[in-house]
C-alpha cells in the first residue's frame, strides 16, 4: 500500500469536520454548542449534515464529541457498546433517566465502556474546549439513539422534531415531517421500566479504567488488554481495545485478519507498513487494512500511549454478563 493510499485511511485531528446539528438536542440550551464527528463508519448522527471521513466497514464505528466548558450531551441509550476515552479536558459522565443515578469524573486517557440499556450523558467540566473519542459497537451502531422522554420534549420546544425514520426536522427553518413520517414516540412507562439504573459502584467498578493505573500495568512488556473477554473491562462488544505504551511497543511487524484502528492519546507514534510510514499525533485516527503488516513505536522521547481497536467474531449487542 502506497503512502497516498494509506493517507486516505488516516484522519488527522486538525482535519476533523464537525457537525453542530447531529442530534435532537442541537438547539436545547446547554447542549447547543457541541460538535460531533463521524470518523469511521456511518455513526449514529440524525442529521444529513454529518460528514463521514472513512466509510469502510470495520465491525465498529469511530467517532468523537467536542464541547466547550459547561456544554453537555443529553441523556440517551444505546443497544450496542459505547466506549469513550478522554483525549483532552475533564469530563463528567452521569446516568439514570434524569441523570441523577450516579456520576464519575474522567480525565485524559481514562476510558469508559458504558453499559448498554442505561441512560447516559456527559458534560465538559474543564476550563477549555475538550474532546472525547468514541467507539460504537456494530457497523450500524445499534440502529441509532434512544432518547430519554424529556430530551425529545425539550427539543420540540426549541424547534427540532425527530421523525420515526430517525431523521431530524427543524421547524424553525420551515421543515415539516414528510408524508408518512410521524414524530418519534417517547418511551412508554412500561418501556422505561426495562431500562437499567446501575449503582455507581457497579458502573465505576466494572466499566471505568484510569489511565494512570493502566500505565503501571503496561510496564510488564505486553499491551494492556483494556476491553475484551479477558480484559480489565470484561466485555465482548464486537471489538477488543488494547492500550499500547512506550514500555510495551515493538517494531516487530504484525497483521490482523480484519481492519484495525490506531488512536494515539499521548505522544507521537511512527507507524511503518509494507510500502511506507507516517507519524500520528494525539487525536489522529488511522485505519490499518486487514492483512497489512505494520508496526507502531513512539517517534519522540516522553510519554507515549495509544489505543488499538480491532473487531472480533463476537456480535455487537448488549453488554456481556459473563
Amino acid at each position: 500500500m502506497t503512502p497516498q493510499q494509506m493517507n486516505e485511511r488516516i484522519v488527522r485531528y486538525g482535519e476533523l469536520r464537525p457537525c453542530k446539528t447531529a442530534f435532537i438536542d442541537a438547539h436545547t440550551p446547554g447542549s447547543d454548542q457541541k460538535e460531533n464527528f463521524t470518523i469511521i463508519g456511518g455513526g449514529v448522527s440524525e442529521s444529513p449534515d454529518q460528514h463521514v471521513h472513512i466509510a469502510i466497514p470495520h465491525g465498529f464505528n469511530i467517532g468523537a464529541a467536542g464541547q466547550p466548558p459547561h456544554c453537555r450531551n443529553s441523556l440517551h441509550n444505546h443497544r450496542t457498546a459505547e466506549v469513550f476515552f478522554i483525549l483532552s479536558g475533564r469530563w463528567r459522565f452521569f446516568w439514570g433517566q434524569h441523570g441523577d443515578a450516579g456520576e464519575v469524573i474522567l480525565e485524559e486517557g481514562d476510558i469508559f465502556n458504558i453499559p448498554t440499556n442505561m441512560f447516559r450523558g456527559f458534560e465538559n467540566v474543564g476550563t477549555d474546549y475538550g474532546m472525547i473519542m468514541a467507539i460504537l459497537g456494530g457497523d450500524d451502531a445499534g440502529g441509532g439513539v434512544i432518547w430519554a422522554p424529556h430530551v425529545i420534549e425539550d427539543a420540540q420546544a426549541h424547534g427540532l422534531v425527530l421523525g420515526d425514520n430517525g431523521k431530524l426536522y427543524d421547524t424553525k427553518q420551515g421543515d415539516a415531517l414528510p408524508e408518512g413520517v410521524s414524530p418519534m414516540p417517547v418511551l412508554t412507562q412500561a418501556e422505561l421500566a426495562t431500562v437499567n439504573t446501575p449503582t455507581p459502584a457497579q458502573v465505576v467498578g466494572g466499566y471505568v479504567r484510569r489511565y494512570l493505573d493502566m500505565l503501571a500495568l503496561a510496564t510488564s512488556g505486553d499491551p494492556v488488554k483494556v476491553i475484551g473477554e479477558t480484559g480489565l473491562i470484561r466485555d465482548k462488544p464486537g471489538f477488543d481495545v488494547d492500550l499500547i505504551t512506550r514500555d510495551c511497543a515493538t517494531d516487530a511487524p504484525h497483521s490482523h485478519d480484519r481492519p484495525s484502528v490506531l488512536m494515539p492519546v499521548k505522544g507521537h507514534w511512527k507507524v511503518t507498513w509494507d510500502g511506507g510510514d507516517t507519524v500520528l499525533a494525539p487525536g489522529d485516527t488511522m485505519s490499518v487494512p486487514e492483512g497489512l503488516s505494520h508496526a507502531a513505536v513512539p517517534s519522540m522521547t516522553g510519554e507515549a500511549a495509544l489505543y488499538h481497536v480491532v473487531a472480533t467474531n463476537d456480535a455487537a449487542g448488549p453488554t456481556w454478563e459473563g
